[in-house]
């Protein structure tokens, strides 16, 4: 994994993320966790009350009193981008899926719907190819040996 850029591509895409709900402010901290399906499932039991692995989860977090910086967490599950990316094509393109994913519920970006789930996609397809034109992608994964 090439981190600076991993980072890099999640600076980018968090500045096109209005804060949750249409509020006012602005993103002053997001963390950024990679993680494994063993990793994963601790986490979705605790927010979601839910015992399997999942592709993203994002929490966000209001400013606090006297400040208007919102603050986040994604946590991307790398184990699965790396089985879906492998089955459709593109490790890379999958785990940039996720994080885009997972900015924009940190945004308050909903899924919950076909409808909604749609929308979503539809803005992280147009993300991603805007993050290709501009070398975003270009060796998000340093090791080769990943098929991509």
């Amino acid at each position: 994994m090439n981190l600076s850029k991993i980072r890099a591509l999640t600076r980018w895409l968090m500045h096109r993320v209005p804060p949750p709900e249409g509020r006012a402010g602005h993103w002053s901290e997001v963390s950024l966790l990679l993680t494994d399906d063993e990793g994963m499932i601790p986490l979705n039991e605790a927010y979601f009350d839910k015992s399997t692995p999942t592709d993203v989860i994002s929490l966000h977090y209001a400013p606090v009193p006297g400040e208007d910086g919102w603050s986040g967490e994604v946590v991307v599950n790398v184990e699965r981008a790396m089985q879906e990316g492998q089955r459709r094509g593109s490790v890379t393109h999958e785990l940039a899926l996720y994080i885009a994913h997972g900015c924009q519920h940190l945004g308050g970006a909903s899924d919950h719907t076909p409808l909604l789930r749609a929308r979503m996609r539809r803005k992280e397809l147009g993300w991603l190819t805007e993050a290709q034109a501009r070398g975003h992608l270009a060796n998000l994964l340093r090791e080769e040996s990943i098929p991509v």
